[in-house]
């Protein structure tokens, strides 16, 4: 499979947005992967150059962690990959203006779905369980709604299905 050819170089091939749970990770990869291109989580290079985030979150507050977020994401966005970012990359200004030149996708999940896959505590603005997941959806979808051109629903769909149906939607 190759790389769709009317996406601009460089930059990002195409950007994962969404809730936190919604496999953005497991997902970029697989589609990285079958486009043979690098990939880029911008939390993990956060991790690798700072630390835990949740050690970031409590040494330092959130607003630390949105100025080393919007690094990593300007970054980023300007090396041919696929990319995900944080749920929370988009409430930066700056980072919604640098999304309009990119093709973005959605990812969405049910609560039903997503509660297990947020359990365990490494989030530190979900520590508080489902009910803070669905607050803190529910504050950012009209944000991941404006800035995406395409919307995978990951409830239901195994990880290779999303990860194609978002390969075919790069092709169509």
């Amino acid at each position: 499979m190759s790389v769709p050819t009317d996406v601009p170089e460089p930059g990002a091939i195409v950007v994962l947005i969404g809730a936190p749970g919604a496999g953005k990770t497991r997902t970029g990869k697989r589609v990285a992967a079958r486009l043979r291109v690098p990939f880029i989580d911008t939390d993990k290079r956060i991790v690798a150059e700072h630390g835990p985030i949740r050690r970031i979150f409590d040494e330092h507050g959130e607003a630390r962690f949105r100025r080393l977020e919007r690094d990593a994401v300007r970054r980023a966005l300007t090396e041919r990959a696929v990319v995900t970012l944080g749920g929370g990359a988009v409430l930066d200004p700056a980072t919604r203006e640098d999304l309009a030149g990119h093709r973005v996708v959605q990812l969405t999940v049910s609560p039903r779905a997503v509660e297990k896959r947020i359990a365990g505590g490494k989030r530190p603005l979900l520590k508080d369980g489902i009910g803070a997941w669905e607050s803190l959806v529910a504050a950012r979808q009209p944000v991941y709604d404006e800035l995406a051109d395409f919307t995978v629903d990951t409830s239901e769909l195994s990880i290779d299905a999303v990860a194609d149906r978002i390969v075919a939607w790069l092709r169509a």
